[in-house]
């Protein structure tokens, strides 16, 4: 190894300093900062008339375990570095700041040791690992690390699922509906959520919630503008439903309350996750028809399109072979709403909001899911004491299991909202019905009505027009 020297003479090792956090929760890099103020202080008590320890170079990896087995940029770089010649000491405030992995300590050992590459710490003092006394010493401080953060990690899911099973909040960001405690709600937010729940239940889109939201400037917990995909995870949380979840399980009631009721929330979760449920928007759902409508000739449904006929843009549906059937988009959805709006302004409109399915008993299935849950909290306590093996513990718990999922879909389906309540119930029917927007509008088509668009007879019709309005069939469902 090559011997550098100051000016004055004195032997200089020139060194690498290394600090790491796994956790930054304050974000200014303070643990980091703590550490090499020690290190420098090393580098001092180190030196003397004969020898001057200089750190050349720093290198820091913030927020980021040695544990997890994620790539640690700054320690890696400092790798390249030694690799390349480029120090001759390594200057940390514990071996368990660089490395908590065997795997790591040996590759560490691989490249230190050939090159005779000093480690001196802080608080665990000199390792020399061109020795094999100073390599068992590294490797002991190893296993030792890696013993205490599994210590860590077991007292951490034991104290979690403790938390779990009392139904306490875990902390982390702020939830939207309820301040940073976790339980005291924010009433805003939570009629926010109940008001996004009712519109999804009565056919809206998400994007025509975040449309509203953003209109009214209502922000996430974080004070960010909503996206389709931030509104979409918050309405599927079962938190809504003042229930805790742990490792991917539902637990138990939390001790907050609830923003929506559990059959409702389970009826959001069924219709956002319902795989037929288009997410995307595209242009294909930007007319009122599309999808709904249907050919008289072969009974698929309609879809918008357009054209140019000489200089002018035309607008249409048309029928998916593209061969049988297509009408003016206009002319079509004005026919289609007016024969709605004159529906809902019947006297016997409220016939409409009628169920068409037989009521679910919701109290009756929740008991059923609360036994089931008391059935597998038993069966996991008797395998806890040894009293059952884990074959007769699966075989038993699975009929409870099965329970819990009957009762969970019996759930999903408890709560719909019918389309055109508003509608029905509304002072003025026209003026309700232009302030919905277009996936509101669609659902109540689709709840209410089957169009069906024949083909047209050819010319012109009696009263001078184009329009044959006895190629469009309404039937009233």
């Amino acid at each position: 190894m090559t011997t550098h020297t100051t000016p004055s003479g004195r032997r200089l090792i020139r060194c690498y300093a290394y600090a790491r956090i796994s956790s930054d929760r304050e974000g200014a890099g303070l643990g980091c900062q703590r550490q090499f103020e020690d290190i420098y202080a090393l580098a001092e008590q180190l030196s003397n008339s004969d020898v001057e320890y200089r750190i050349i170079e720093s290198f820091e990896d913030n927020d980021l375990s040695a544990y997890s087995g994620k790539p640690r940029p700054d320690y890696l770089r400092m790798l390249d570095g030694i690799r390349g010649g480029g120090a001759d000491c390594i200057l940390a405030w514990h071996t368990d700041r660089l490395h908590r992995r065997p795997l790591e300590l040996e590759e560490y050992i691989d490249v230190c040791e050939p090159r005779r590459v000093d480690t001196r710490t802080v608080k665990a003092g000199h390792l020399d690992l061109s020795t094999a006394t100073g390599r068992m010493i590294a490797r002991q401080l190893g296993v030792q690390a890696r013993y205490e953060v599994e210590r860590m990690i077991e007292r951490q899911k034991r104290a979690r699922e403790q938390m779990a099973q009392r139904g306490v909040f875990f902390g982390g960001r702020r939830p939207f509906g309820w301040e940073a405690d976790g339980v005291t709600p924010v009433k805003a937010e939570i009629e926010c959520i109940r008001e996004a729940a009712r519109s999804i239940l009565a056919g809206a889109t998400i994007q025509s919630i975040r449309r509203a939201w953003a209109e009214r400037d209502v922000k996430t917990s974080m004070g960010g503008p909503w996206g389709h995909t931030e509104i979409r995870k918050m309405l599927l949380r079962p938190r809504n439903a003042g229930l805790v979840v742990h490792r991917g399980v539902e637990v138990g009631p939390g001790q907050w309350a609830a923003a929506l009721d559990e059959p409702t929330w389970r009826s959001v979760v069924a219709v956002l996750t319902d795989p037929s449920r288009r997410t995307s928007v595209g242009s294909a759902r930007s007319a009122l028809g599309t999808g709904i409508y249907l050919c008289g000739e072969c009974g698929n449904t309609l879809f918008a399109s357009s054209g140019t006929k000489g200089t002018t843009q035309h607008y249409i549906y048309r029928c998916r072979s593209r061969t049988h059937v297509s009408r003016r988009r206009d002319v079509l959805d004005d026919t289609v709403q007016l024969a709605l709006l004159e529906r809902l302004s019947q006297p016997d409109a409220a016939d409409l909001l009628a169920a068409r399915e037989d009521p679910v008993d919701v109290r009756q299935t929740q008991e059923d899911m609360r036994q089931a849950r008391l059935s597998l909290d038993e069966l996991a306590a008797a395998l806890g004491r040894g009293e059952l093996d884990m074959r007769s513990w699966s075989l038993a718990s699975e009929g409870a299991r099965q329970r819990i999922k009957a009762a969970e879909s019996v759930l999903a389906t408890a709560v719909r909202v019918n389309p055109v309540a508003g509608l029905v119930t509304a002072d003025d029917v026209e003026d309700a019905w232009n302030g919905l927007d277009l996936s509101r509008r669609r659902a109540a088509i689709s709840y209410l009505m089957t169009v069906t668009v024949h083909r047209s007879r050819r010319g012109r019709q009696p009263g001078g027009g184009y329009w044959d309005p006895n190629a469009l069939k309404i039937e009233w469902k």
